[in-house]
Order: C-alpha cells, then sequence, then structure tokens
C-alpha cells in the first residue's frame, strides 16, 4: 500500500460517522474493482463492532454521488419493507453508515470517494457453488430482492453503468469493432464472429419486447453471481443481497438470466475442453423453483415464460462481449493468457447451443413453477 493511499484512508476514516476505537484495518474480499477494507473498533461497553470501507472505482462508476443515491434509496426502503416482515433489517440489507456532513460518501482531498457500512457478521458469501442448496439460496434471496423491490419506482434511478445490458446496442458496438479490426484478428475468427451474426434476433428481442410494454421495467441487481449473496453461516440460508453498485433500472428475466449464466454451467468461464460445458438442467430447475418462489408472485405471466430467454441472451451477450474485447486488443476484460478472451467468448457460445438444444426442456421447467 503507498503512503497516498494511506494518506486517503486515514483521512477517509476521519470523516464517517465511526464510534468507538480503531483497533484493525486489514484489507478485505477479493473484489476487482473498489477497494475495500475491514476495519474493527472497540466500543466502550458495547464490545466490538466492525464496517466495511470502500473507495469507489470511479473509472468504472463515473458518477459515485448518483450511484450512492441509488443505493441509500433502495436500502432505505428495503429496511422499510423488512421491518414490516418482522425480519432483521442489520443483517437483511446492507446499512449505510453516513459520514460527518450526513452523506452517504465521503469525497477525499485527492478527489476519490469512499462509503461505509455496517459488516454483516456470522455470515459468508461463496465464489462457487459448494453444493446445491447454496444455488437455490441465491436464487431465493434474488427473487426475494424482486419481490421487495416490486412497488419501487425503477424510473427514479440513475443507470451507473450507461446500456450495461442494452445488448442490443452492444450488437451494433460487436459490429463496428468487426468492421475496423484494429487488431486484424477477425479473420482468425470467423466462425465465432457469424454465430453472432446468426443471433440478431436473440441481441434485439428484449429491446423489441419492451417497445412494444410486455415485459415491465424493475429495480434489478445486474450482477447476480452467487458471491453477491450472505449466507448465514449456522443456518445455511441466504439472508442478504450485497454489492448493490449496479442496481439500476433494468429487466428480472435478466438478472435470472445472468445468475444461469453463471452459476448453471458445468465448466469454467474460461474453459478451453468445450466438451466440458453445458448448461446443467438440474441447476436450471433448482434456480428457477427458487427465484420464482422469492419473487412470491410479483413476476408476470409473460415475464416467466421469457426467463429461459433471459438465460439465452444474457451467455449471448457476455460471450459476445468478450469476442469484441479480443477483436479490440483486450482492453476492458483482464487476461491472464493470450486468446483468453476468446476461450471466454467460446465457452458462453458453447453454453447458448446447449441451450438451444435443450429449449424446450427449459420452458417445461419453468412452467412446473408457474
Amino acid at each position: 500500500m503507498t503512503q497516498v493511499v494511506r494518506t486517503q484512508k486515514a483521512e477517509a476514516i476521519a470523516h464517517f460517522q465511526y464510534e468507538g476505537r480503531l483497533i484493525q484495518d486489514v484489507p478485505f474480499g477479493n473484489g476487482h474493482i473498489n477497494d475495500t477494507y475491514l476495519l474493527t473498533f472497540e466500543v466502550k461497553r458495547m464490545g466490538i463492532l466492525k464496517v466495511i470501507l470502500q473507495k469507489m472505482n470511479k473509472n468504472v462508476f463515473k458518477n459515485p454521488v448518483e450511484l450512492m443515491e441509488n443505493i441509500l434509496g433502495v436500502t432505505s426502503y428495503l429496511r422499510e419493507k423488512i421491518i414490516k416482515k418482522g425480519g432483521d433489517p442489520d443483517r437483511e440489507t446492507l446499512n449505510v453508515i453516513p459520514a460527518l456532513d450526513g452523506k452517504p460518501y465521503y469525497q477525499d482531498s485527492f478527489g476519490d470517494y469512499w462509503r461505509s457500512y455496517i459488516f454483516i457478521t456470522d455470515a459468508s458469501s461463496y465464489d462457487q457453488v459448494e453444493n446445491p442448496d447454496q444455488f437455490y439460496q441465491a436464487a431465493m434471496a434474488f427473487g426475494n430482492f424482486q419481490n421487495l423491490l416490486a412497488d419501487y419506482p425503477a424510473d427514479t434511478l440513475f443507470e451507473t453503468i450507461e446500456g450495461f445490458h442494452d445488448t442490443k446496442a452492444r450488437f451494433e458496438f460487436f459490429k463496428r469493432a468487426v468492421e475496423t479490426d484494429i487488431k486484424s484478428r477477425a479473420a482468425g475468427v470467423k466462425k465465432e464472429i457469424q454465430f453472432v451474426l446468426d443471433h440478431e434476433d436473440v441481441a434485439c428481442c428484449f429491446s423489441n419486447l419492451q417497445a412494444k410494454g410486455e415485459i415491465p421495467l424493475r429495480v434489478t441487481h445486474n450482477d447476480t453471481k452467487l458471491n453477491n449473496i450472505m449466507i448465514d453461516n449456522k443456518t445455511g440460508k441466504a439472508i442478504c443481497v450485497i454489492d448493490l453498485d449496479t442496481v439500476m433500472p433494468g429487466l428480472a428475466v435478466n438478472d435470472f438470466g445472468d445468475a444461469i449464466r453463471f452459476g448453471a454451467s458445468t465448466g469454467a468461464e474460461d474453459e478451453k475442453d468445450l466438451s466440458k460445458v453445458e448448461c446443467s438442467m438440474e441447476l436450471f430447475d433448482l434456480f428457477t423453483k427458487g427465484f420464482i418462489e422469492g419473487c412470491n408472485g410479483k413476476l408476470t405471466k409473460r415475464e416467466m415464460e421469457l426467463l429461459p430467454m433471459g438465460a439465452k441472451v444474457m451467455t449471448f451477450e457476455c460471450g459476445m462481449r468478450f469476442l469484441t474485447d479480443y477483436l479490440q486488443g483486450d482492453t476492458y476484460f483482464k487476461i491472464h493468457r493470450e486468446e483468453h478472451n476468446l476461450d471466454r467468448c467460446r465457452t458462453q457460445f458453447k453454453l447458448v447451443s446447449d441451450m438451444e438444444k435443450k429449449w424446450g426442456q427449459m420452458h417445461e421447467i419453468v412452467k412446473k413453477y408457474m
């Protein structure tokens, strides 16, 4: 850690509404975007209190003030809903610790933005599914997120990353990347390029349905991976959805779909041996059951019918993004070997192809729980 970072962190710590004496300050988690620290305070006659302190990445999130307005609005709303249901608002949603001036963030003298949350104790997050019930618990939690926020006015939220899941716009951007071919790589990936072009209907599907008013705009999480769920250490039950940086207006089917893309694949995201990659119908069934149960009747019939398409669109979009980045010289996604993004792209396209083979089965699974 550089002296500048130490200075920034010390300044930030001094400007939040903390109580007690700081006794420990350590880096925390394995996130790739924000810088995260776990602070431990000793509070007189009250014991130990832990909090999370984060420096927000303003290169990824261009307007941290709007981002924190989203988070404060959503978490305050969730807190009220959880209290009404008799739940524990200190564990079932993130709780923002305000800065000394009352704002939900602090801007330091270097121009960087910081925020702080109460640490959720006796709970863990997992990077990989260790047992099927964890995937079901994640589905319940993300479904319940939709349930609790069903009446929240989604159009009042800011877009923290513009066009994040605008698959149609990403398709047009892809075509431009092919045309410009700035790294002269297009000739070596003709098969993959053709796969994208052959799926233009998938890229445009949800934009067209939204334009016709067939699917509603909702508050969505937009990063529905297992590691964004806190699971209680004693009960094994999911208790809280975390990492709300990408909470913004979106489609519930996309939240469902991204979770399937990531969690129901039998192979790693960058698996070179594509024979190992398929969409597990057992895991698809498990997540579908949990998600629909968690939503508790708040999804429309049309949204539920479109859940398989959500899985297909999000997987296709991700593969297309990996291929676009490969064509442009690997500038967005971090790579650890040559053609890493190409390997990632191919796994996603293999999943799309596998979903197409199992399309009828996926729809039958959804019908079971509608």
